[in-house]
């Protein structure tokens, strides 16, 4: 009887609407020739605040890098607006289901959902710091593609896309929950 309390807490917590099975991306470093070798995993988990996005990636430069959901679930090359082909450019733009057409990141309501917060890496290459994406919840993820840039992200417009650059790495995220 003495372990009721705890029992019942645990149950309540594994009940609660954000307690659902996480999600876990393999991630792939790409190029317009293809894709290449993984990089490590990313693990999104719904939380009460929002998704909790844990990165356990290696073999990235040291700095700061962007990391949104693209729309398509596909890490192949494609073409951009101009014709050439670019690394998993077949998982076409960021996610934005609500046609807000603006790139402010993870924290603005009135920006492309698939803002992520930035990516940071250790100087050892490894990339193992958590986040939150307030705006998300885990079935947002269903049906897209994982991407981390090669460059930073200042959540702005200016440069292009908040100054991320090429496409360095990407995770395909299947349309429906593996359960």
């Amino acid at each position: 009887m003495k372990y009721l309390p705890s029992l019942l807490c645990a149950a309540a917590l594994t009940s609660a609407p954000w307690a659902m099975a996480a999600v876990e991306v393999d991630v792939h470093r790409v190029s317009a020739d293809g894709i290449g070798d993984s990089i490590g995993t990313v693990t999104f988990e719904n939380t009460q605040y929002g998704l909790l996005v844990t990165p356990d990636l290696s073999g990235l430069d040291s700095s700061i890098h962007g990391l949104h959901l693209h729309t398509t679930p596909s890490c192949e090359p494609g073409e951009n607006d101009a014709g050439e082909v670019i690394a998993a450019g077949a998982a076409g733009g960021h996610y934005d289901p609500d046609e807000h057409g603006t790139h402010q990141g993870p924290y603005v309501d009135d920006s492309h959902l698939g803002d992520l917060p930035a990516l940071a890496v250790a100087e050892d290459g490894t990339a193992q710091v958590p986040t939150l994406a307030p705006r998300l919840e885990e079935s947002d993820l269903y049906g897209r593609a994982l991407m981390v840039h090669a460059g930073g992200d200042n959540y702005s417009d200016h440069p292009t896309l908040g100054g991320g650059g090429g496409r360095f790495a990407c995770g395909v995220i299947p349309a429906h929950s593996p359960g």
